[in-house]
């Protein structure tokens, strides 16, 4: 074991929103840190990023610019490291699936290994795209094999297919260029890779299905609040499935989508929206019920300070859309828009981002982290009337400059909030509120939080392919 979890910072004692100061907490009563795990050697530098996470059992598994780390999280309040990989290759965007975990590398390197060295992808023989390891012991994680994509791997989206024993990978990536000779536009497509779960070394690129024949959103307008220009589609950022509902949600820059994935080789798309208040379409979450999407806009890429008093409300923040009608005749509707209802200072990146919703029967509730924004717990059941019930947030990491860290990803598993920051390692939070308890008595196996799954599945059949076969 390489690392223990460590007592939380106190919190303000209120309900009343407030602006921390450097290192100092504040929270809403219902939400308070039980437990942090810094980042250990060799993820210890301020670009040693932490990003997404997945969790299966007992595990949480946590990327990082440089790698990835697994932590033991049977008991919440004590988290331990179980094992930790360097594997450096930008943003590593997590998955797992019985004895399999998938990284994304998104910068380009001297080639698949994890000691390879960064070199620019103007050279054909350059490499990004996408890595397998075996986690059959999460103490000791083996390479498997990698599959090279076009123009990278910035996320990934697990679809597994238990019947025909293969998981396929949807790659997002974007920012082509006609300099670079594996990413050279139009880009306007996907990459499927399948991974057949008996011979992972075996795992391909089996199709890319192009999204936006059209060549989608032009973009390229300043945005309204002057902090960015509206982002043109030349891929997609993020894809969240919802296996049991055959959809797909795509938030793909300059454009949202609504899928069908019956066939998984062939997803298509049934509706398509624009939004003049959105910069950079980043992420989707389906409510369970499969009747909504919330949006995510990542005005100023996760590097600005946009949760300012002089930033609206409606820029930088989610978009809650209802799905109407049936069949190819869906359409997405918005409803409404939220933010998180705190004043940020000018050294604190601050944007919507990466966040899974909370299983409560009957009710839409939603975790989200805001980067040094903090962490958001909030309600969509009623779609143009959301509102927060909860928050936990540190001060600023600098008072004098804008120092890039604040939660990544904050998803709810298990009966806890785990949080990854980007400087400060996994946070863990209880979260004591009347509206969400009937979530702890939810328990999954797995959750990959960009494969949606009802909260009464616990793991899509938890069968043959998902045991330890070692």
């Amino acid at each position: 074991m390489l690392g223990l979890g460590v007592p939380a910072a106190a919190a303000a004692p209120h309900d009343a929103p407030g602006t921390p100061g450097v290192d100092q907490v504040s929270s809403s009563r219902n939400l308070r840190q039980i437990a942090n795990v810094p980042k250990q050697q060799g993820f210890e530098s301020a670009t040693s990023f932490g990003t997404d996470m997945a969790f299966q059992g007992d595990y949480a598994y946590v990327g990082n610019y440089d790698g990835f780390t697994v932590y033991d999280i049977r008991k919440p309040h004590e988290p331990r490291i179980a094992s930790q990989v360097l594997c450096p290759g930008a943003q590593n965007d997590i998955s797992v699936y019985g004895d399999l975990l998938f990284l994304s590398t998104d910068s380009s390197r001297s080639d698949d290994s994890c000691t390879s060295t960064a070199q620019p992808a103007t050279q054909r023989e350059s490499w990004e795209g996408i890595k397998v390891f075996d986690v059959s012991d999460p103490a000791a994680p083996r390479y498997v094999s990698a599959v090279e994509t076009k123009c990278g791997s910035h996320t990934h989206t697990l679809l597994p297919d238990e019947a025909s024993g293969t998981a396929y990978l949807y790659v997002s990536s974007y920012s082509p260029n006609p300099t670079l000779p594996d990413c050279a536009p139009p880009h306007d497509l996907i990459s499927v890779v399948a991974v057949p779960l008996d011979a992972p070394e075996q795992a391909a690129v089996v199709a890319e299905p192009v999204l936006f024949p059209d060549g989608g959103n032009p973009g390229g307008t300043v945005h309204p609040s002057g902090i960015a220009d509206r982002s043109a589609t030349t891929g997609c950022h993020d894809i969240t499935v919802y296996p049991a509902k055959d959809l797909a949600a795509g938030a793909c820059m300059g454009d949202g989508v609504l899928l069908d994935i019956s066939d998984p080789l062939t997803p298509r798309v049934i509706e398509r929206v624009q939004d003049p208040n959105f910069a950079f379409w980043h992420s989707a979450t389906f409510n369970e019920a499969g009747t909504k999407v919330v949006f995510t806009d990542e005005l100023g890429g996760g590097g600005a300070a946009t949760c300012l008093p002089t930033v609206s409300d409606e820029f930088g923040a989610d978009a809650v859309y209802d799905i109407t009608g049936t069949g190819d005749g869906r359409s997405l509707e918005r409803r409404s828009y939220f933010k998180i209802p705190r004043d940020n200072t000018t050294t604190e990146n601050c944007v919507a981002h990466n966040g899974s919703l909370i299983p409560v029967k009957g009710r839409d509730i939603m975790v989200q982290a805001w980067y040094q924004g903090g962490i958001s717990v909030w309600d969509f059941t009623d779609s143009a009337n959301p509102r927060e019930i909860g928050f936990w947030e540190r001060g600023p990491l600098s008072a004098t400059e804008l120092v890039l860290g604040g939660s990544w990803s904050a998803y709810y598993y298990n009966g806890h909030v785990y949080s990854s920051d980007i400087q400060k390692g996994l946070d863990v939070l209880a979260l004591d509120d009347r509206a969400t308890a009937p979530a702890r008595k939810v328990r999954l196996e797995r959750l990959n939080v960009q494969t949606q799954q009802e909260s009464g599945d616990r793991g899509w059949g938890w069968g043959g392919w998902d045991r330890p076969r070692h």
